[in-house]
């Protein structure tokens, strides 16, 4: 079965408004007998005669009438699927947005970051889950809308990624233990009982990378799953946490953070997002937000965005 003409559906609406082949070709910039061979290619697709001569002019008949409003909707509706997309109401905007970070990210920054939303954008959700992994599949399949973290291999090649701030690793401890007071030396640094972070369960990490060339290691203890749980358990115990420093901000009240004793390793946190979304005006504002939000909290001037793929 052939598909329909749609550009039928604008001269059948005209026609079903006009009752006139004559004013429709005027409405279209046709010719009448143009106008008419339209009409007729309409009769044949519906299999209704649609206007008939009544006198001197042209009545619709019982399915023209039918047609008429859900023609008129159709027309109308496609004329705002290929109308660019008018300016984003922030104040009427209902909508849920999923973000996956880990849960340094989200205690840190996630609070300045529902400020925002909500003070711009009453009606809109965040929803924030946990990021477990690498793998880029839920960006890629709509599960998740934006996420944050370390550009990697591991991602794929379409995703797309903006800077928001470089880190560094620093040694954190509990408020009164013994690398709390005084300079904290490698020797007095490996010397202590260490927590390794690491969501796959590896004791090997960026921390010991960079330890490797002095040929030093330290005493791991205990590997956990993420940062927060990291300094929990530094908190409570004379363990030793090395997490990054701004991520972290937040989870580090009342604890003492120092430099570690050898050249820390960096990272850039960046925002990543798959390009179905790399247009859409709700999205750009959020990506805006989160940009801000970080911004704000660390001092600095928010980055441009781009749209480089990662």
């Amino acid at each position: 079965m052939s598909r329909p003409d749609l550009n039928l559906l604008v001269a059948l609406e005209v026609l079903l408004a006009e009752e006139s082949v004559a004013v429709a070709a005027r409405r279209l910039q046709l010719s009448p007998s143009a106008m008419s061979r339209t009409l007729a290619r309409l009769r044949e697709a519906t299999g209704d005669p649609l206007l008939v001569r009544a006198g001197r002019g042209l009545v619709p008949t019982p399915r023209a009438l039918e047609l008429r409003a859900r023609v008129g909707q159709l027309v109308q509706d496609a004329g705002a699927v290929l109308r660019p997309v008018e300016a984003l109401d922030l104040a009427v905007l209902a909508r849920t947005f999923t973000l996956r970070s880990s849960e340094g990210f989200a205690e840190t920054f996630g609070p300045g970051l529902i400020a925002r939303v909500g003070a711009e954008a009453p009606r809109v959700r965040l929803r924030f889950v946990q990021k477990l992994n690498k793998d880029s599949g839920p960006l890629r399949e709509g599960a998740v809308d934006l996420e944050t973290g370390i550009v990697s291999q591991e991602m794929g090649p379409e995703v797309r990624s903006q800077a928001l701030f470089r880190d560094r690793f620093i040694g954190v401890v509990r408020a009164g233990h013994p690398l709390s007071k005084g300079r904290v030396t490698l020797s007095r640094y490996t010397s202590g009982r260490h927590i390794s972070i690491s969501r796959r369960g590896l004791e090997q990490g960026p921390i010991a990378e960079a330890m490797a060339p002095l040929g030093l290691q330290r005493d791991i203890v205990t590997v956990v799953g993420g940062f927060s749980t990291a300094l929990a358990l530094a908190r409570s115990s004379d363990l030793i946490a090395s997490v990054p420093e701004r991520h972290t901000g937040g989870l580090r009240d009342g604890m003492h953070s120092f430099r570690l004793p050898f050249a820390a390793p960096e990272i850039t946190v960046s925002l990543l997002w798959h390009p179905r979304l790399d247009a859409d005006p709700a999205h750009r504002w959020l990506r805006r937000c989160v940009r801000d939000a970080c911004a704000d909290l660390l001092g600095g001037s928010p980055r441009s965005e781009s749209r480089d793929s990662k």
